[in-house]
């Protein structure tokens, strides 16, 4: 396999602004999570729906099938949003049961049991598949922090691939030190990230740009509205001449609304600028720059990958 044949894999994480957890769902949350949110807040909510259509225009007018990795309480408060993502013959992808980070962001400690994290993610991969009419078979975790022992349930409860884990210079969101990875898929040993395992659970790690003095991350996300266009995007193609890669982005990452504020944003004073129509066209561009036969799910990689292990 040459370069070329290389792919990269595009992906949504459906989430709203109340999900990040500045607001809820972390060690530091204003609200202890998703429930509290709802009993104490009496204002509009939804700024979801809107850039999440926006989101399903703009993959079509670009022409890609692409993964969302969903929260699954969307399907709740959001009907028939899922319903309307699959429809558009997208995968469907796990973000967690409320977006909850699995491990302390300060410590890394867990912040679940493994059983009570498998009773979420088994409600969790229920509700999406009947909302999607699915097998939901990847997930994302809640803000990329991650652990060993998240892989290990994940295997548990039936997924096939995982996509969280981002090695680079400017921050670790996992409870290990990441030196042994790159960004190409690899299957991870059991209890932990590192490589070398012999299992089925296949792992999609993010791309990075290699400048010799730091590993700049560039899976998109928040950093497309941070750095640009064309960081993100030296970092995929640098990362594609190693192997198969992924792309994110969120649909309020291209919204137009004003979030509601509250929420400990000391932690993130800067995590909402330059959203919105910049940001938009940051990824059109990004999209449209690339062959239209080398982007493909995060589903298809993981197969790539196990097809090419046998």
């Amino acid at each position: 396999m040459t370069d070329a044949d290389n792919k990269l894999a595009v992906s949504v994480d459906v989430e709203d602004w109340y999900h990040v957890p500045a607001v809820t769902g972390s060690s530091f949350s204003e609200y202890d999570n998703v429930e509290e949110f709802f009993a104490e807040w009496d204002k509009e909510y939804d700024y979801l729906t809107e850039p999440t259509y926006r989101t399903l225009d703009l993959l079509d007018e670009c022409d890609v099938e692409a993964t969302f990795f969903v929260v699954a309480d969307v399907v709740d408060n959001y009907p028939g949003l899922v319903e309307e993502i699959a429809n558009r013959g997208h995968e469907i992808g796990c973000h967690g049961l409320h977006h909850e980070c699995t491990i302390d962001p300060d410590t890394k400690e867990p912040r679940f049991t493994p059983d009570l994290y498998k009773t979420r993610l088994v409600e969790a991969k229920t509700k999406l598949e009947a909302a999607s009419g699915q097998e939901v078979t990847g997930y994302r975790a809640p803000g990329a922090y991650v652990g060993g022992w998240v892989l290990d349930v994940l295997e548990d409860v039936g997924f096939e691939y995982d996509s969280s884990v981002a090695r680079n210079t400017l921050y670790n969101k996992t409870d290990q030190e990441l030196d042994d990875l790159t960004t190409v898929p690899y299957t991870p040993k059991r209890g932990t990230l590192a490589p070398g395992g012999t299992r089925s659970l296949v792992e999609l790690p993010w791309p990075y740009l290699d400048v010799k003095i730091a590993k700049i991350p560039a899976a998109g996300g928040p950093l497309i509205r941070l750095f640009g266009r064309r960081i993100i995007q030296a970092g995929i193609e640098q990362s594609q001449q190693r192997g198969d890669t992924v792309f994110y982005f969120h649909p309020l990452d291209i919204s137009r609304e004003t979030f509601p504020s509250g929420g400990n944003t000391k932690r993130r004073p800067a995590y909402w600028m330059f959203k919105g129509e910049r940001t938009e066209k940051r990824i059109r561009d990004l999209l449209n720059a690339k062959p239209a036969d080398s982007i493909t799910t995060c589903e298809a990689v993981a197969e790539r990958y196990v097809s090419s292990h046998r």
